[in-house]
């Protein structure tokens, strides 16, 4: 997909998504909205894609709209996150809110107190446990994200060989990809799954866990991670243990570092990788902020769509100066 088709695609999406908020309610807005937005600290390169938009955001909506306020808050763990939705609550008075949890269970509960007070809800990415406790969810295709790589390697490996993978932490985005991934290897039986730990979405946490497959699996021809920092942790670990028996490596979101890999074709176990953009944030608070201003809401689900990316369309996702 190009980047011009697929910044069509955005613009179409956006568009669907006021002219859906049109007449979807009376003028609620506040005379000013204060806009809070609760997301993870940057401990990984996603989630510093993650904040550099965030920051954007507010940096370029609230010149372009004088009634608007954003306050950022990043949380190193979830109950840090549900600490500072408190106060983005009670201190800061937020009246609507863009959270991306850091956990789903934890942080359900936290969130839908933030509604009760009145604030309206988007959440971003790793959805609630209750869906009651949000006003509109916005993410990326996690099931494509999941389906994507397992018919790639399925297709590789000619219907037959030994799969593991690395997911990311426990979300319900993460059982989404991992449901897609599994739904795929089920239709062909010959692709077995060894096993799938979590990686926790972070390089040296994925290099444990791979050292640990590599220790008990003593023939892999492909993994699997649900996240391209992890790919980068488990390459690490297979490369020191001097392994040729895997023949694939799929990472996913389209970090600049894997897709300068499958341009420059530097590795020949990584061919692909499924688009991810932490953009979305972005999004998101443009959505919200605007939505609120005009008194309308959100349709209760936005999906942006993932893809595949080869050889073929590697440079329409190529963004060297991006910190992801």
């Amino acid at each position: 997909m190009s980047e011009t088709n697929r910044r069509d695609m955005l613009k179409s999406a956006v568009a669907a998504v006021a002219f859906a908020a049109v007449g979807a309610s009376p003028s609620l807005a506040a005379e000013t909205v204060n806009l809070g937005v609760s997301i993870p600290a940057a401990t990984h390169s996603f989630m510093g894609g993650i904040n550099y938009w965030a920051n954007q955001a507010k940096k370029n909506l609230e010149a372009q709209h004088k009634d608007l306020k954003i306050t950022i808050r990043t949380a190193a763990n979830a109950t840090e996150q549900a600490n500072q939705l408190q106060d983005l609550s009670t201190v800061n008075k937020i009246n609507a809110l863009v959270v991306f949890p850091f956990e789903s269970a934890a942080l359900t509960k936290p969130v839908a107190n933030v509604k009760a007070k009145g604030a309206y809800v988007t959440v971003v990415d790793r959805g609630l446990t209750d869906t009651s406790a949000q006003d509109a969810y916005v993410a990326g295709d996690n099931t494509a994200f999941g389906r994507i790589p397992a018919e790639y390697i399925v297709k590789k490996l000619n219907g037959k060989g030994n799969v593991v993978a690395l997911r990311g932490i426990p979300t319900t985005l993460d059982n989404e990809r991992m449901d897609a991934f599994t739904a795929v290897l089920k239709a062909h039986p010959d692709v077995k799954l060894l096993d799938a730990k979590y990686g926790n979405w972070n390089r040296d946490d994925a290099f444990k866990v791979t050292q640990d497959f590599l220790t008990r699996f003593k023939e892999i021809d492909a993994f699997w991670a649900a996240d391209d920092d992890m790919a980068f942790g488990a390459m690490r670990a297979i490369n020191q243990a001097g392994r040729k028996d895997i023949k694939l490596i799929f990472g996913g979101a389209g970090a600049k570092d894997m897709v300068k890999v499958i341009l420059d074709g530097s590795d020949p176990r990584i061919e692909a990788n499924v688009s991810y953009s932490p953009k979305f944030i972005y999004d998101a608070i443009k959505l919200t902020a605007e939505a609120r201003l005009k008194g309308e809401k959100l349709p209760p689900t936005t999906i942006i769509p993932s893809v595949l990316i080869d050889k073929g369309n590697a440079k329409d996702f190529y963004y060297p100066d991006s910190p992801f």
